[in-house]
């Protein structure tokens, strides 16, 4: 498939990962995910937008990644890491979210949020532009220490965790159950979107040998 093509696929998927984060942030005191967790402390500690801190973070994972091995740094991890973070703002400014009501309604909300991101973050994984600025580190890390990807993954979230913790970040139950309801779903969209690119490359190939 045309890098084009991938390259709108993964945009795509960004901004339905993007408006799962900003659907999270608005019902945050049930708990959202360890980074996002991260990035909220940072903003009520230290002033700035989310989604500044977004980017931040992610440059500053860019620039540890690029320091332990460049392997899985390119265009699309730097895009990831603006991106994200523009979305973000742009999608909690304009509001067009579903509004905090009651409990259960909330918990409803963050499920989708949750579902959301899985089908977004599948989606802009399977588009083979570049991994993200958290994945990319915790890939880094792992192939420099020889320390599975899962146990580094662990590790870092249970790191970040604390450090939200410190300084004030909202942290309830959901934080950590979001892994466990979202990495399935993460794994679908990635499965399909995969298929789907590879299927779409093959039809294309085929027509391009019919008609070249």
């Amino acid at each position: 498939m045309r890098y084009s093509y991938r390259l709108i696929i993964f945009l795509i998927g960004l901004t339905i990962f993007s408006y799962g984060i900003a659907m999270a942030i608005q019902v945050q005191y049930l708990g959202v995910s360890p980074w996002d967790m991260l990035n909220i402390a940072l903003k009520d500690r230290f002033g700035l937008t989310i989604g500044t801190w977004t980017i931040l973070v992610g440059l500053f994972l860019i620039g540890c990644s690029l320091f332990i091995g460049r392997k899985y740094i390119n265009i699309g991890t730097l895009l990831n890491a603006v991106l994200v973070g523009v979305m973000v703002d742009a999608f909690l400014f304009i509001g067009f979210l579903p509004s905090p009501s009651s409990l259960p309604a909330d918990i409803g909300i963050l499920l989708l949020a949750i579902i959301t991101m899985g089908v977004g973050g599948g989606m802009y994984s399977a588009a083979g532009i570049g991994a993200g600025p958290r994945d990319g580190f915790m890939l880094s890390l792992s192939d420099k220490t020889g320390i599975s990807i899962s146990r580094v993954r662990i590790l870092i979230e249970c790191l970040v965790v604390v450090i939200g913790l410190v300084i004030g970040g909202p942290v309830f139950i959901f934080t950590f159950i979001y892994p466990f309801i979202q990495s399935p779903i993460y794994e679908r969209s990635y499965v399909f979107c995969s298929k789907w690119i590879m299927q779409r490359a093959g039809t294309m190939k085929e027509t391009k040998e019919m008609t070249g």
